[in-house]
């Protein structure tokens, strides 16, 4: 939690930014895993109810009369038997206080909140929700079927918002280094770990138990895989092989904010001579960023600046062919980069994507693409200090996708389907670290850097 007056702070600019009527902000109630009891555990609060109220308990609602200038947080205090098992907790007055909210109220008040704002035929703001418990409280306050909550939800509210969370504060920013540093040691775990004979899953589990232990928990499900030719790859009983890649895609969240990275590396230590071609190409585009990004410079761009240097690197080792700029606008890239070059991280490791990536990552300038692999960029939009952003691009040989755009003849005038045939078992390749845009650059966040030059990882994993 971050000071009393950076909430009152938030808040005050939200109004100002929405201009009238009531914001509701849902916080998270306890979710059950299999039986009531038995809760999904560390909780996780709604990451724009911690924006502006900060407090990480359960079964919260904070309420911003916006016309009337005031607020409240709305809850039950916590009852005998449930400080029996968990522990007294302080009550909702006093978790109001601590964040600068001068009332607070039993749950079963904002039922009245609401009804009193809707006959005085005042707009009642809320955000696209995404766990059915809010949902259903939502039907029941308002009277939206879940199936209209998405499209009913205050755009005003969102776009308010998606542009107090795009810009980090300096305090947000030193939250994400801490993360990337529990990032690092994650990662480092990892490597140190995957040796021929171990499975993924027990390198999955070193993972996870580094973020379980350092930090509150992890920030997305572990990627760890010898396909890394699937982009979200889980961990499974398969032994890792000695000449085999293995990636490894981790982040944690700590104090709230998350840190996400990619790296990738061969299981016995050395790479080959065809795996450090496609390597170089991934790091030469990873590292390609660094000179590109910054404000005002639309990251659409950024992205294809590096899909152009791939493309021109695929076509000296004899992957691609054919005039660059074609090859790139007919989308004949997209067989080896079939994602987006890198996402908003903050709160969310994809930040705010739950409010509606089109809010997000673009705006009237900058459209999302219908276009296969450009499609997958979550953000288009320019650039502006104190963005966060995943600087992350891969090489990939997809089976499946070879077999597809070979059979239908697409992009054939661009792509070698007969040397791509024989790398149907290399799997594939992704380097990723967290960006932070400055006023005159950017600059990876974290002080320690994960090993990913080839010499400095080859030299890494040999001391193992």
């Amino acid at each position: 939690m971050f000071s009393k007056e950076t909430y009152i702070r938030r808040r005050a600019e939200l109004k100002k930014l929405v201009g009238g009527g009531v914001v509701i902000l849902f916080g998270n109630n306890e979710a059950p895993a299999n039986y009531p009891a038995n809760a999904y555990s560390p909780f996780r609060q709604d990451s724009s109810f911690v924006y502006y109220f900060g407090q990480h308990r359960d079964g919260l609602a904070g309420v911003i009369d916006v016309d009337n200038d005031t607020e409240t947080l709305v809850g039950d205090d916590i009852d005998i038997e449930d400080i029996v098992w968990y522990g007294a907790v302080d009550s909702v007055a006093d978790l109001a206080a601590e964040v600068g909210v001068a009332h607070s109220a039993p749950a079963k008040e904002l039922k009245a909140i609401c009804n009193e704002a809707l006959r005085q035929h005042r707009t009642v703001h809320f955000l696209p929700p995404y766990r059915h418990d809010n949902m259903i409280q939502i039907m029941d306050l308002l009277g939206i079927h879940p199936s209209q909550q998405r499209e009913s939800a205050s755009m005003q509210l969102i776009m308010a918002v998606v542009k107090m969370r795009s810009t980090k504060e300096p305090q947000e920013v030193e939250a994400i280094e801490r993360a990337c540093e529990v990032g690092y040691k994650m990662h480092t775990a990892a490597m140190l770990a995957a040796k021929p004979g171990v499975t993924e899953r027990f390198v999955g589990g070193t993972v996870d138990g580094v973020a379980n232990s350092l930090a509150s928990k992890v920030s997305f499900a572990t990627i760890f895989s010898q396909h890394g030719e699937i982009m979200h790859g889980c961990p499974s009983e398969a032994r890792l092989e000695a000449g085999r890649l293995a990636l490894c895609d981790a982040g944690c969240e700590l104090d709230d904010y998350c840190s996400d990275h990619t790296r990738t590396y061969p299981v016995s230590g050395k790479f080959t001579q065809r795996q450090i071609e496609i390597y170089k190409i991934v790091e030469e585009c990873h590292d390609h960023v660094l000179g590109v990004a910054r404000p005002g410079v639309r990251w659409l761009d950024v992205h294809m600046d590096v899909c152009r240097l791939m493309t021109d690197r695929l076509k000296e080792i004899g992957l691609m062919r054919g005039d660059t700029e074609e090859a790139v606008r007919a989308g004949a890239h997209a067989m080896f980069l079939p994602h987006g070059l890198g996402h908003m991280m903050g709160l969310d490791v994809h930040d705010m994507e739950g409010l509606g990536q089109q809010y997000v990552g673009f705006d009237g300038e900058t459209r999302p693409s219908t276009q296969f692999g450009t499609n997958c960029l979550r953000m288009g939009r320019r650039l502006e200090e104190g963005f966060v952003v995943t600087d992350e691009p891969g090489i990939y040989f997809i089976p499946a996708l070879i077999d597809d755009w070979r059979k239908s003849g697409h992009c054939a005038e661009f792509i070698n389907f007969d040397l791509l045939e024989t790398y149907k078992d290399f799997g594939g390749i992704r380097i990723e670290d967290d960006l932070l845009i400055t006023s005159d650059g950017c600059r990876f966040l974290g002080q320690s850097r994960i090993p990913y030059h080839p010499a400095e990882l080859e030299a890494f994993l040999e001391a193992r």
